[in-house]
């Protein structure tokens, strides 16, 4: 077992908000499970989580919403866990449990008394190595997609939104799919490609066990490494990366939904991945447009113009590409081109003026107060250890990524937004109501 122990740099002083150093000890199993330790004796709870690197974008073609439905498959049961009976087991003692599926990584995560921490390492050395996969289990988590996909996409105002928009800004990299998947895929799909799914995913080498919270140390090594040092190692996943041709002529297209009377307009251009500092820049621009009542396009258009109900600007970062996306819905009689020349004229102003101090400050604030409030429960601070080492390669900058934003200059605000926030790069979507 190969150990190397990272104890972290105290956050910068130069803000009033209380921001502690998060120490951690990571290391591996000789099988390729990471694993990432963080003491925190302050409360009587415990976090156990698991991170896998598999995502929507990790599916066939011909095969969408495998990963999704492995979200809800590897509840069902193990060898050990009669079917039915693992949320049983965790409310019986004193535990809350969830999971939820991104293009890029899957997380499971139980919150114990800590006196339970045990119980959480073996729950999920059980779904890592054996879990049952079944007819029985497979038929019964479709519907429960069928139905979610139904309740959340289907009949749900805005829902299919980002689906109409990825399916136009990407043409060959599987970010064109939403995570959910197509229904039709799951239905052929046999019970041997779930088998040979889970096979290859859900693996040691191929994850991430985070462990947060009131636990001794050198007990809790001992307890890893009991219930997973023994999981066979998976095969080696290699990552294919697929490129997408540069968007250089605008994009436009129009959907429908049958569940609204507002139309909506979505404006998205392609951008880099959320690792980039470029992305980060990108989020600072979104805080600054729309974040809050006093932002730059709440007030425009809300406030002073009152030519929309809503306004929003965010980057939807994902590990090998972003979309930023801007949204209006319109009041009364306003038309969908008019809102958009309303908020060109705002983005064209970040990129040939530099924001003001006072507005670059306030920005510095919110990220920093964010960044704080990110590690202020241990569930928080387990996921955050998760993500940044499986999708950063770096753990450590649940401590030092407030740095990276403090170093963005007004400067380069103005110049990535110049580089990807133009006419000729993006897609202009007018979402309507489905005529009756």
């Amino acid at each position: 077992m190969k150990l190397t122990t990272s104890f972290l740099f105290v956050l910068s002083c130069c803000f009033a908000l209380n921001a502690q150093e998060i120490s951690f000890q990571e290391y591996d199993l000789d099988n390729g499970l990471h694993v990432i330790l963080h003491q925190d004796n302050s409360a009587p709870l415990v976090v156990t989580s698991v991170l896998y690197h598999v995502g929507a974008k990790n599916e066939e073609k011909e095969r969408t919403g495998f990963a999704h439905f492995f979200e809800h498959l590897l509840f069902e049961g193990t060898k050990n866990i009669e079917r039915g009976e693992w949320f049983k087991i965790v409310s019986a003692n004193g535990g809350t449990n969830n999971a939820y599926t991104t293009d890029d990584f899957t997380y499971y995560y139980e919150v114990f008394p800590s006196n339970n921490l045990e119980l959480g390492l073996w729950m999920e050395s059980e779904r890592m190595l054996h879990p049952i996969i079944n007819e029985t289990g497979v038929e019964t988590q479709n519907e429960v997609v069928k139905e979610e996909k139904r309740l959340r996409y289907d009949n749900s105002a805005y829902g299919n939104w980002a689906f109409e928009v990825r399916k136009r800004m990407f043409d060959k990299h599987p970010y064109k799919h939403i995570p959910i998947g197509e229904m039709e895929h799951l239905d052929a799909a046999s019970l041997e490609e779930f088998i040979a799914f889970n096979k290859k995913f859900y693996t040691p080498n191929n994850a991430v066990l985070v462990v947060a919270g009131d636990f001794e140390m050198e007990e809790t090594k001992k307890m890893v490494a009991d219930y997973f040092e023994e999981i066979p190692k998976g095969v080696s996943i290699e990552s294919e990366v697929i490129l997408e041709d540069p968007i250089v002529e605008p994009l436009t297209g129009e959907a429908f939904d049958k569940n609204i009377q507002i139309p909506a307009l979505f404006t998205a251009y392609r951008i880099p991945k959320k690792t980039s500092r470029e992305s980060r820049v990108l989020d600072m621009i979104s805080t600054y447009l729309s974040d809050g009542n006093s932002s730059k396009l709440y007030r425009k258009l809300v406030d002073e113009k009152k030519m929309s109900l809503q306004v929003a600007a965010f980057n939807m970062s994902m590990e090998d590409y972003g979309l930023y996306v801007i949204l209006s819905l319109p009041v009364g009689d306003n038309k969908l081109s008019s809102l958009r020349d309303e908020i060109d004229i705002e983005v064209e102003k970040i990129q040939t003026e530099l924001i003001s101090e006072t507005d670059y400050q306030k920005l510095l604030n919110k990220f920093e107060s964010r960044f704080v409030d990110s590690n202020g429960s241990i569930e928080g601070i387990a996921n955050s250890l998760a993500e940044y080492y499986a999708i950063y390669d770096d753990t450590n900058l649940i401590n030092s990524e407030i740095d990276v934003y403090r170093s963005i200059s007004r400067e380069e605000i103005r110049e990535v937004a110049k580089k990807y926030l133009n006419p000729n790069q993006r897609l202009t979507l007018n979402y309507l109501p489905e005529s009756k």
